[in-house]
């Protein structure tokens, strides 16, 4: 490993690889526990709400009222039995996910990223994967949604150390998703307007598994 990628091992939270991306995929059992046990869980804020259609606030004080507001989000996240929660879900102004999500082979990722910014990839590698994608701001609603099937996050970590992130398959569909709640779009607003309706349709029809904010 570079001396550089060294350096930032021992500053940041997790370690990194020798390209400089996050490990996210050790002892993932014991670091979601421990953020989930100091955390309490809240209900999840549903389409409609004001604050999951507006750009959040960037992440600038790193201090122990972001450290609670994670481990809130990892319990409530897994409250909900989701892949990766964004702080707005659970009404909080503030670019920050979190994610405890498979990728295609099954290797587990958690982690926690603040002020994320999605990596432009070049054309040729962008392949499209249209699986069903659903969001636990829109309950019980699913519909196939073409994405990247690889992404790179930048960001920083809970602590506020720079980190880059990335994944594949259904994991690189979490980190893009999550993203794009902090900058105000949710996976509906990807969809045609008939694909919409639907989901909104899939929406009311059911009650969801887990506690949600009705909206006024």
């Amino acid at each position: 490993m570079a001396q550089q990628d060294t350096d930032q091992q021992h500053a940041g939270v997790l370690p990194v690889d020798d390209e400089g991306y996050v490990i996210d995929t050790e002892d993932c059992e014991e670091r979601e526990a421990s953020w989930r046990e100091r955390g309490t869980s809240r209900p999840i804020t549903v389409v409609g709400n004001p604050v999951l259609h507006k750009e959040c606030k960037d992440v600038t004080d790193f201090g122990d009222d972001l450290q609670q507001l994670v481990a809130d989000m990892f319990a409530s996240q897994r409250t909900a039995e989701g892949v990766g929660l964004a702080a707005n879900q659970i009404g909080v102004d503030l670019k920050v996910f979190v994610y405890d999500c498979p990728d295609d082979e099954g290797v587990r990722h958690v982690g926690a990223i603040c002020n994320p910014r999605l990596v432009e990839l070049p054309a040729d590698r962008r392949r499209l994967d249209d699986s069903n994608e659903g969001c636990l701001s829109v309950p019980t609603a699913y519909a196939p949604l073409a994405r990247p099937d690889y992404a790179e996050v930048t960001g920083q970590d809970e602590k506020g150390n720079p980190v880059r992130v990335r994944g594949t398959g259904y994991f690189a569909r979490c980190l893009q998703h999550e993203t794009d709640h902090l900058y105000g779009y949710l996976y509906i607003d990807r969809l045609s307007k008939r694909e919409r309706k639907d989901a909104l349709r899939q929406m009311a029809e059911n009650e969801p598994r887990y506690p949600v904010v009705a909206n006024d």
